[in-house]
């Protein structure tokens, strides 16, 4: 389990993220279509899953807004921006804000992703929503980056995520 805080306050996570050189474990979400999204959709490509509470808080916005930039600046990378929240109001946000570069998908039905990569909140006033987290993967399915943001609102590192994908 991770120890993290709110503003500073200790919340944990109910496990930790899976490690660098493993291969990432797959996932069903939901796509803003309704479509259900899992890994092998992405197969040969390297992914930023860039992981977050909630799209209508400022530090989650920042970081999806960060990554739509500089994902047009990849080759052969989807970043793909995973929340609890909705489906509906992930589109909402990207439409409204022209984001085309990231996509954005919802673990609103099963939580089963929280679960399998250990980040759902264990504790604190968050608690059942997803901790702030980078996964980088590359074109084989093999995690080369991992960052657990120690607190929940600071921004990940998005250079360390970047560099991951040299």
């Amino acid at each position: 389990m991770a120890h993290i805080t709110l503003g500073g306050d200790p919340i944990e996570t109910i496990g930790s993220l899976p490690s660098t050189g493993n291969k990432a474990p797959d996932f069903k979400l939901t796509a803003t279509d309704l479509s259900n999204k899992s890994i092998s959709d992405y197969e040969g490509n390297r992914l930023i899953l860039n992981i977050f509470p909630s799209i209508d808080t400022g530090t989650c916005a920042t970081s999806v807004r960060t990554f739509n930039e500089k994902a047009a600046q990849l080759d052969n990378t989807k970043v793909l921006c995973i929340s609890k929240d909705l489906p509906f109001a992930l589109n909402r946000f990207c439409g409204a804000e022209g984001l085309d570069n990231v996509e954005s998908l919802s673990d609103f039905k099963t939580g089963n992703f929280g679960r399998d990569y250990g980040l759902t909140f264990k504790t604190g006033p968050l608690e059942t929503l997803l901790s702030r987290c980078i996964v980088v993967i590359d074109k084989d399915g093999t995690i080369l980056h991992t960052e657990q943001v120690q607190e929940i609102k600071d921004e990940p590192n998005y250079k360390a995520a970047l560099e991951a994908l040299k």
